[in-house]
């Protein structure tokens, strides 16, 4: 969005500044009442948005909504339009295709009302956008808007993304970059078309809050208090909960056993749900859906569904893993927790670099990461570079006992670790040599027994 400032009087016309003169003339402006021709109406619209008084700009702002589709897309596809007065009814044409359509494609427009757009866009919008390829290389921003739009179809964002690639331009505002450009130029980048319905599928919203939840300023359990990894579900399989006309609940199944519910004590909450509902148990050929009132049991395969409640149920994939490297990177970059918690162990390092940089990274998820020994070299050196998360204690403990830490930063972290955990990392059989001796050290100079 750029700053809506008034319109300096000289871009006004006669008809125009007289509209916008004192007296009960602005009122009837603000209200569509006086007669002006398409493009000074707009241009009036706009100036008294911005008025001190109240009434006259909310008015204003009422009328604006309220014109004709038809008739605002014919006059906001005029060149003589002002950037700000497209930017401002940019605003409200997301549900109106005409004006968008209109805006989009008018050659006065702002860049940065471009980037606005592209950001909260539908599919058809996007694809609109991508097609000015000479405004996307000057202002790259619009290709950032548009790769962390949901809505925005893969193969647009393969297109636009090559597009920078293949002009050496660097796309800010992505902390992914790198490993966006390099996926789609190395030979891992695949050429198969990506189905949107299976992207849409890995990133859609779901119930991650087993995997946000935490405080992160408290140490983490030590790795022999961790539930059992014998527990967890190699399958990426979800509960898909369809109550027409509400939104499709969707719950990931993280482990073999899943209870769900409505109450506080469930591994996932659904709200609507009796207190307790169902209990999910994953097998190799499916799952048994337990009622828990009525201690009914119902067996369904992949794909399958049953009716509980009057509530339909059905077991889905989630096919993260049939995606191509590029979609990968995008879904760890868009993806909720859970399909973060995927693709950050993922194999193709570009992959679980992508996961760790997502803005979506919430503190707890930080610091179960930094303890995770089985992430790659790289994930765990990217937490220790960020300050926002190394100064959580949480992280501070994980990294200390995490091998994988560069030494150089563990040192740095030991004088913040309580005396408990001191200890408990003197004890660690499996910490470096070097991070012993210096906790050894400051543990004794603690007691007075060393300098």
């Amino acid at each position: 969005m750029i700053p809506h400032t008034p319109l300096e009087p000289n871009l006004l016309s006669a008809a125009a500044q007289r509209a916008l003169g004192p007296g009960p003339g602005r009122t009837m402006a603000a209200r569509g009442m006086l007669p002006l021709p398409p493009l000074d109406q707009v241009a009036v619209l706009y100036q008294l948005a911005l008025d001190p008084d109240t009434a006259i700009s909310q008015a204003a702002r009422a009328t604006a909504a309220g014109l004709p589709e038809r008739l605002l897309a014919g006059t906001l596809a005029e060149p003589a339009v002002d950037p700000r007065v497209l930017d401002f009814f940019g605003q409200q044409a997301t549900d109106k295709p005409a004006v968008f359509d209109a805006i989009v494609l008018n050659p006065s427009v702002a860049d940065l009302t471009i980037a606005t757009l592209a950001a909260r866009a539908g599919a058809r919008e996007t694809d609109l956008i991508a097609q000015n390829e000479q405004r996307l290389l000057r202002h790259p921003e619009i290709i950032a808007a548009l790769y962390m739009n949901r809505r925005a179809r893969m193969s647009t964002i393969d297109r636009v993304v090559e597009l920078a690639v293949r002009n050496h331009v660097r796309v800010p505002g992505l902390a992914a970059w790198d490993e966006v450009a390099r996926a789609l130029t190395s030979e891992l980048s695949s050429s198969a078309h990506v189905d949107d319905a299976m992207f849409d599928a890995v990133i859609g919203p779901r119930d991650d809050s087993e995997l946000t939840s935490g405080d992160a300023e408290q140490a983490p359990p030590e790795a022999d208090e961790v539930p059992a990894e014998s527990q967890l579900s190699s399958k990426l399989l979800e509960i898909q909960i369809l109550r027409p006309p509400m939104p499709t609940a969707r719950v990931p199944l993280r482990r073999t056993r899943v209870a769900i519910g409505s109450g506080p004590s469930n591994d996932a909450k659904v709200a609507d749900t009796p207190a307790q509902w169902i209990v999910v148990e994953l097998d190799d050929q499916g799952a048994n859906l337990h009622v828990v009132a009525t201690g009914v049991r119902h067996r369904v395969a992949l794909h399958q569904s049953a009716t509980i409640d009057g509530v339909r149920v059905m077991l889905s994939p989630i096919p993260f893993r049939d995606l191509p490297i590029p979609a990968k990177i995008r879904a760890a970059t868009l993806g909720d927790a859970f399909i973060r918690g995927e693709a950050i162990r993922d194999p193709m390092k570009l992959v679980s670099m992508a996961a760790i940089k997502s803005p979506g990274v919430t503190e707890i998820e930080a610091a179960r990461y930094a303890a995770n020994q089985t992430l790659a070299d790289d994930v765990i050196r990217h937490i220790a570079s960020r300050r926002e998360w190394t100064k959580l204690y949480g992280v501070k403990v994980s990294l200390c006992r995490n091998p994988k830490a560069p030494i150089s930063e563990t040192v740095r972290l030991l004088p913040f670790l309580r005396e408990r955990d001191l200890q408990s990392l003197i004890k660690s059989r499996g910490v470096a040599s070097a991070l012993v001796a210096q906790a050894r050290k400051l543990h004794m100079q603690r007691r007075g027994g060393g300098k």
